[in-house]
C-alpha cells in the first residue's frame, strides 16, 4: 500500500506491529481448536538461589477432557488480559520512559552525542569502536545478570546516536537490544536462565561455566560482527537500510527526526553533573540486580528516583520536571498497548490449554536419536517452545523437569540439557513477537516488527548453527 509523501513520492507504509501481533492472537485462537487440550500435573519444589517453582511432574501428562478452545470474544478480550498480564512491563516502560524524558530534557544527552559524533567524525578509530565497545558491554549485562527489560530505555539512547552517525533506528535498537541478548543467550552467570535450570535438573549451580564463556565469546563475536556489517553497509548506501522506505520516526539512515541530536548549546558543567547523576544510578542498577536481587519493581522504582534527581541537578523547575516525565510516559503508550498485545498471544494458548500438549508432543520426538541427536533435538524442542514460553525462568520449570531425565535415558549428562535450553531459549528472543521485551524495544524504536524479522532472520540462522554445533561438539568430546 503506497500514498504520497511530502516530496510526491510514493512511499511503503509497512504493515503496523499491532496489526502483525493481533493477527497472531487470531492464529493462536485457532491453534486451540485444532491441538488437543492436555496438561501436565504441577509441582512446586525449591530451587536453590531461586525460590520456590511451579514445575511439571514427568509422565504426568493426560488429555483435558473439559477442552477450551478459543473463540472470537476470548480474541477480542485477550489485549486487555494481555495487559493485566504484563502490567509489571507496562508500568516499567511508562516510568523509565518518564524519567528518560526527564533526562532528555536536561539537554544533557543532546550535549554528549553531539560531543561523541564529532569526537568520531574527528577519528575513524573511535567511530569504528562505538558499537562494538557498547554492544560487548550490553552483552555481558545479558550473561552476567540477564539484561534484558533493562535495555528498553536505552532505546532513547541509541537511536538518536546511530542515526546522528549515519545509521538507521534498526542499528540504534540493535547496540543495546541484540548486545544484551546475544549475552543473555549464551549466559554464564544469569540467574534466571542458569540459576533455574541447574537447579531444577539438580546440577551444581553455575558449573560448566568454561564452556559457556567460549560460547559468550563467539555468540557476542557473531552479533557484534552482524550489525556492524549492516551499518556499514547502509552507511555507503542508504537505501539498503530495511527501513528506507518506511514513513516514521527515525525509520530511514541519517540525523533528521524528532529525536535527532539537536543544535543546544555546548556541553556544560551542569550538563556533566546531570550525566554523572544518571551514570551513577545505572551503577546503582547492576549493584541491586547483581548483588540485591532487584527486578522490574525496584528498577522502575529506581529510574522514577533518577529522573527526579537529575531534573533538579539540570535545575529545572517542579513543574517542567512532572510535565516533562509525563510526556515522556504518554509518548511511549502505543509500546504498552504493543506489549499487551505481545502477552495476549500467549494468554489465548494457555486459556486454550494447548501449550503443554505441544510440549508433550515433541518431546517424543526425541526417542531412539542418539546422544548428539537427543542434544540437538532438545534445542530444537526448546526454541519452538520459547515461541509459547518466553519467559526463560518459566521455560525452564514447564521444560527442564522433563530434559532432564531425558538426557538420563538418552546417555546425556543433565548439564547437556541445561546447555540446549539455554540456547533454544535465548537465541529467539531476537525475534519471537511473544517476546514483549523485543516489541517494546523495537516499538520505542519505532521498527516494524516484520522489517525487524525480515533483517534478523539471517542471524537467526547462523546462531541456530552455531547452537547445532556447539552441542554436537560438547557431546561428541565429553566437554559437559
Amino acid at each position: 500500500m503506497t500514498e504520497p509523501s511530502g516530496a510526491g513520492a510514493p512511499r511503503v507504509r509497512s504493515f503496523d506491529t499491532s496489526l502483525i501481533v493481533f493477527s497472531m492472537i487470531v492464529v493462536a485462537a485457532i491453534l486451540t481448536w485444532i491441538v488437543p487440550a492436555g496438561a501436565f500435573e504441577k509441582e512446586v519444589i525449591d530451587v536453590p538461589g531461586a525460590g520456590a517453582r511451579d514445575v511439571v511432574v514427568p509422565g504426568s501428562f493426560a488429555p483435558v477432557a473439559d477442552a477450551s478452545p478459543q473463540g472470537v470474544g476470548a480474541v477480542l478480550k485477550a489485549p486487555i488480559r494481555g495487559l493485566v498480564e504484563a502490567a509489571d512491563v507496562v508500568g516499567f516502560v511508562l516510568l523509565v520512559g518518564g524519567a528518560f524524558a526527564v533526562l532528555q530534557a536536561t539537554g544533557a544527552i543532546d550535549a554528549a552525542l553531539r560531543r561523541l559524533v564529532r569526537a568520531a567524525d574527528r577519528s575513524r578509530t573511535l567511530e569504528r569502536l562505538i558499537l562494538p565497545f557498547f554492544m560487548v558491554l550490553f552483552s555481558l549485562g545479558g550473561a552476567i545478570f540477564g539484561m534484558a527489560e533493562e535495555t528498553i530505555p536505552f532505546v532513547l539512547v541509541f537511536v538518536p546516536l546511530a542515526r546522528s552517525l549515519g545509521y538507521d533506528a534498526v542499528v540504534g535498537v540493535a547496540i543495546p537490544f541484540v548486545g544484551s541478548q546475544a549475552g543473555f543467550a549464551a549466559a554464564f552467570l544469569n540467574p534466571f536462565t542458569i540459576g533455574v535450570a541447574q537447579g531444577i535438573a539438580d546440577v551444581p549451580l553455575f558449573s560448566g561455566m568454561g564452556v559457556r564463556i567460549v560460547l559468550w565469546f563467539f555468540t557476542t563475536a557473531l552479533a557484534v560482527g552482524f550489525v556492524m556489517l549492516y551499518a556499514r553497509r547502509i552507511r555507503r548506501d542508504p537505501a539498503r537500510s530495511v527501513l528506507h522506505d518506511v514513513e516514521g520516526p527515525g525509520a530511514a539512515p541519517g540525523p533528521a527526526g524528532p529525536m535527532a541530536v539537536s543544535d543546544a548549546d555546548a556541553m556544560t558543567r551542569r550538563h556533566g553533573a546531570v550525566l554523572l547523576t544518571f551514570a551513577l544510578g545505572l551503577a546503582l542498577l547492576v549493584v541491586g540486580v547483581v548483588r540485591m536481587g532487584w527486578y522490574i519493581e525496584e528498577i522502575a522504582a529506581l529510574f522514577v528516583g533518577v529522573g527526579i534527581l537529575v531534573g533538579v541537578v539540570g535545575r529545572m523547575a517542579p513543574g517542567a520536571i512532572a510535565s516533562s516525565f509525563m510526556d515522556g510516559a504518554r509518548s511511549l503508550v502505543a509500546t504498552a498497548v504493543i506489549i499487551g498485545l505481545a502477552r495476549g498471544i500467549l494468554v489465548v494458548l494457555e486459556d486454550g490449554q494447548v501449550v503443554d500438549t505441544l510440549l508433550h508432543g515433541m518431546a517424543g520426538l526425541l526417542d531412539g536419536v542418539g546422544p548428539v541427536g537427543s542434544a540437538q533435538g532438545m534445542f530444537a524442542v526448546q526454541t519452538v517452545l520459547n515461541f509459547f514460553v518466553p519467559s526463560g525462568s518459566g521455560q525452564a520449570a514447564l521444560t527442564m523437569p522433563l530434559m532432564a531425565p531425558l538426557a538420563d535415558l538418552t546417555g546425556l549428562t543433565r548439564q547437556v540439557a541445561v546447555l540446549a535450553y539455554q540456547l533454544g531459549d535465548g537465541f529467539t528472543n531476537l525475534i519471537i513477537p511473544t517476546n514483549a521485551v523485543l516489541m517494546g524495544a523495537i516499538s520505542l524504536g519505532g521498527v516494524p516488527w516484520g522489517r525487524w524479522a525480515r533483517w534478523m532472520l539471517p542471524l537467526q540462522l547462523v546462531f541456530f548453527v552455531l547452537g547445532l554445533a556447539a552441542l554436537a561438539v560438547v557431546v561428541t568430546f565429553g566437554l559437559y
